[in-house]
């Protein structure tokens, strides 16, 4: 049910569709007050272009929401913004339908598990996740150490090989209903400090050249050789490989303009269906990918 107090525009049983309860949320983490202020509309909020105000309110959110009690990133490291990886998790859902038993594969998890998190507080799936980051893993194997419901239902992968997606990730007889991923975004290291400049610049409305950006990353989470189109063809054509070991394999697409050279590789391997799914965030428009090897009857029949 949409909440009647809904002022974004994320999926309708996302729930970070309404403002941020501050009052409540520093209740939950009083660390938070002391980045909260009223802005220029006369509204409690943060400075979302100070990195210690937004890891304080995602380790609030995830706390107050998701009940998880100890989250930490290393120092510089990806803080994503909840809210809109929420919105990926429930249009998974919304793709997988009433299948129970939920198990997916998130493919460069990350030092944050945000992902996993989400799915599981709130749909009761189980995970298993990958990165190529051994300081990412071992946060990430601290984290669920610190999380219990998060240890019993998540398994943590080293891929040791950057030039392989699922090789040494997928066993043979492993099942999947999904696979996730939110690929690097950026060509090289000087395209992704430009993209943080201008961040930076809309959020303060102050020209900057040097920016550290808010939500921050790593070299492996802002960019690869070919940015996010080489990266997801990439995944395209080794997906294959493992076309009955998953039911729906799945990527973020942040450019609109490669669509037309995604659906072209996708139309290479064979695969029978398609689904470009787009979710709404206020005045942006973001997407995902899917496509599956199986027949529907298949699908049908898919069990993990």
């Amino acid at each position: 049910m949409i909440n009647k107090q809904q002022t974004k525009t994320l999926h309708p049983r996302n729930i970070h569709n309404c403002r941020y309860d501050f009052e409540a949320l520093c209740k939950t983490n009083p660390e938070l007050k002391k980045y909260v202020s009223l802005n220029k509309y006369d509204d409690l909020s943060i400075d979302f272009a100070n990195p210690k105000a937004v890891l304080t309110l995602n380790k609030t959110l995830l706390e107050h929401h998701y009940d998880i009690k100890k989250w930490e990133i290393p120092e510089d490291y990806l803080c994503p913004p909840i809210p809109g990886r929420a919105d990926y998790i429930h249009y998974i859902a919304d793709l997988l339908g009433d299948k129970k038993d939920i198990k997916g594969l998130d493919i460069g998890v990350g030092a944050n598990c945000i992902y996993p998190i989400i799915g599981i507080s709130i749909y009761d799936w189980k995970f298993t996740v990958s990165d190529c980051d051994p300081v990412a893993i071992d946060n990430l194997n601290k984290i669920l150490k610190s999380n219990k419901k998060l240890e019993n239902n998540i398994t943590v992968k080293h891929q040791k090989n950057r030039n392989y997606i699922f090789d040494g990730i997928i066993e043979p007889n492993d099942k999947f209903d999904f696979t996730m991923c939110n690929p690097p975004f950026h060509k090289s290291s000087e395209d992704a400090a430009k993209g943080s400049n201008r961040k930076v610049s809309n959020l303060t409305k102050q020209k900057t050249t040097n920016a550290t950006l808010n939500f921050a990353g790593q070299a492996n989470e802002l960019w690869c050789k070919g940015g996010e189109l080489a990266f997801i063809k990439k995944m395209i054509v080794q997906s294959e490989k493992y076309k009955n070991n998953c039911l729906w394999f799945t990527t973020l697409v942040s450019k609109k303009e490669n669509l037309k050279d995604i659906y072209r590789a996708l139309k290479k391997i064979n695969s029978v269906e398609v689904k470009n799914i787009e979710m709404k965030q206020g005045q942006k428009i973001t997407r995902f990918v899917a496509w599956s090897f199986l027949s529907e009857e298949l699908r049908d029949n898919f069990s993990s």
